[in-house]
């Protein structure tokens, strides 16, 4: 699989993996192994990726890493689309959030950003896409989810920080978008 290092903030880690021929499940588990490995400087071999067991029907499970028999403590995210993958670690605690999309969506997805972003001029597809990709990190970040509603997410005038007003946190908003693929990153700040 071909993967290249995306430019982010210090403390948090981030890789673009695509490979059409790999599952969608081995592309997270190589990009993970990959980030782990380089921040803690051991070999890709002396990493081992799991999945935590589901809670619940729906509970959307999260990757985490072993080196030996010790857990690490990273939060480890990742987002899909197609034969791509986004994967992003950073310190336990610190939420984070991926959306990955490509850059010219079908007239399906179109329709459903269309639907909920409520934007002043639909038809500026860089807008809508820049407003939606940050939209679902934001959701992504806060933990709910598909459980909370796109039009709940708002975003400051630059787009740049985005919260849920039910919720205290605020997260940065960073485009890392490269080769034709929308990515956005949302990480927990303090203001």
């Amino acid at each position: 699989m071909e993967s290249v290092l995306l430019d982010t903030p210090t403390g948090i880690g981030a890789r673009l993996g695509w490979d059409p021929k790999l599952p969608e499940h081995d592309r997270k588990r190589v990009l993970a192994r990959q980030l782990v490995s380089a921040k803690l400087g051991v070999e890709e071999k002396a990493v081992r990726i799991q999945r935590e067991a589901p809670a619940q029907f729906g509970f959307h499970t999260q990757l985490f890493a072993e080196v030996g028999d010790e857990e690490v403590p990273f939060e480890i995210r990742t987002a899909s689309f197609r034969a791509a993958t986004v994967a992003a670690i950073a310190e336990k605690g610190v939420r984070l959030g991926l959306d990955l999309r490509d850059a010219h969506p079908d007239d399906a997805t179109l329709s459903e950003m269309r639907r909920h972003s409520h934007l002043f001029d639909e038809g500026n597809l860089e807008s809508l896409l820049a407003h939606w990709t940050r939209v679902q990190a934001v959701r992504e970040a806060d933990g709910r989810g598909v459980r909370m509603k796109p039009e709940y997410v708002r975003l400051d005038p630059s787009k740049s920080k985005g919260w849920i007003p039910d919720r205290p946190v605020h997260y940065s908003l960073l485009d890392l978008s490269r080769d034709g693929w929308i990515i956005t990153l949302a990480y927990e700040n303090e203001a």
